[in-house]
């Protein structure tokens, strides 16, 4: 990642708030990286299972309540990858600690930078009187051009447009809903603030200056997802933000004398989903490459998938705990993933088709997203999965000389981007620091 063309003309205490899975807070320590060679001390705030994730590329740390992978792995956290609700009570207690911790991890901060899962920074960044972005991974500006959470699909008409904008608006006034009590007592007893009103920030008489217009820095490619004209020009879409890892990477040998082979294999990650029974996505994985006469790399992640590969089988199948994705994308023909955002940025910039096994939230969107771009048959939902659903899928991604040609051209222009740089000058121009 370059450092942005242009120094800015004064170093700035920042701090990222993000909560959520290791792929949800990677493309932002990318981001915190960027800002710290840019000359800014840089405290990314994050759930206290991340510190030394964090820690190791050199920025500040201060943990946010909550141990994301023991969450992941418990009955409630597997239930809410189920699409089941959350206890409420649980839920709220919870939230009330994180709101807590971000509080104390903000304090010094001259910038705020708040994610999705974090938009509480706002009520922080309000009481401190600095400036604050919004940033995200996947569009969430309102627009006519998709609905909320529907990015794969592009409106043709004024009805669907109307109807598209009105989605960011219901969601934004239910979530406010559902937490407008608890968000409130935050406001009113921790940040000695006013209250906000009945139907949320949006209808407040009166802002103040530094979260009236809140710029949003956006780490998708235009490529994947076009930018929408009626976005204002505060919302700038920079670029996928990736770590790059690959050259500090030292693999195993028999890693290496895996991929060394002459049949490359697939790899199949899954990266921070959890399962009651990891043996019967490791059965359908393992059953499918027999099928295809495949080989293929598990990485096991935090759903442990693959623990249970039968000794006959390890001649086709090798487990790994993680891998660096820029290492080991360009290495395979395909991947199998789950659809998050993050994994989903890696695979296209190798240049790979894959095949989506999208368990919840947004990624049967980046599954249909991918399908539409068509560098990936349709996903095939988590509970659908079989051994022959995704033999059928393998058996596209490594015949389908289409797909693999749009996948490579995709790639070369995700290749061609920098999304760290282009959003650190974004950073600085948006707050004067640069012409």
């Amino acid at each position: 990642m370059n450092q942005s063309s242009t120094a800015p003309s004064r170093q700035l205490q920042i701090t990222i708030l993000t909560v959520g899975s290791r792929g949800d807070l990677q493309p932002y320590c990318a981001l915190g990286i960027g800002l710290k060679r840019a000359g800014h001390k840089v405290k990314v705030a994050a759930h206290e299972n991340f510190e030394s994730f964090v820690r190791k590329f050199d920025l500040e740390f201060a943990p946010i309540a909550g141990n994301m992978e023991e969450f992941l792995q418990s009955k409630q956290g597997q239930r809410l990858i189920a699409g089941e609700k959350l206890n409420p009570e649980e839920a709220d207690k919870l939230l009330l600690q994180q709101l807590e911790s971000a509080w104390s991890a903000c304090q010094g901060s001259e910038v705020i930078i708040y994610t999705p899962l974090a938009t509480f920074g706002y009520h922080i960044a309000e009481k401190l009187g600095v400036p604050c972005f919004f940033a995200s991974v996947m569009p969430l500006t309102l627009t006519g051009m998709f609905g909320f959470l529907r990015f794969g699909q592009i409106a043709k008409n004024p009805l669907k447009e109307a109807i598209n904008y009105g989605s960011y608006l219901l969601v934004e006034f239910l979530h406010w809903q559902r937490y407008r009590p608890l968000l409130n007592h935050f406001r009113t007893e921790t940040l000695k603030l006013p209250p906000l009103p009945y139907l949320g920030r949006r209808f407040r008489q009166k802002t103040p200056a530094n979260v009236s217009r809140i710029p949003v820095l956006y780490g998708f490619s235009s490529h994947v997802i076009p930018k929408p004209h009626d976005w204002p020009h505060w919302a700038y879409v920079t670029g996928f933000w990736f770590i790059e890892q690959a050259s500090e990477y030292e693999p195993p040998l028999a890693l290496e004398d895996f991929l060394g082979r002459k049949q490359l294999p697939l790899c199949f990650g899954f990266g921070s989903m959890t399962m009651p029974n990891p043996e019967y996505l490791t059965h359908y994985i393992v059953e499918a490459l027999k099928k295809t006469h495949q080989g293929g790399i598990i990485l096991s992640g935090w759903g442990n998938v693959g623990r249970t590969v039968n000794v006959k089988d390890s001649l086709r199948v090798f487990v790994i705990k993680e891998v660096p994705h820029d290492w080991l994308f360009p290495q395979v023909p395909a991947v199998v993933h789950h659809g998050g955002a993050s994994t989903t940025a890696a695979v296209l910039r190798a240049g790979i088709p894959s095949v989506t096994i999208p368990f919840f939230a947004d990624q049967p969107v980046w599954g249909e997203k991918l399908n539409r771009l068509g560098v990936s048959p349709q996903p095939i939902p988590y509970h659908k999965v079989s051994d022959k659903t995704l033999a059928a899928a393998i058996e596209v991604v490594l015949h389908d000389e289409g797909m693999r040609l749009k996948a490579q051209k995709l790639g070369e222009k995700l290749r061609g981007e920098d999304g760290v740089a282009n959003a650190v000058e974004a950073f600085h121009r948006h707050l004067g620091l640069i012409g």
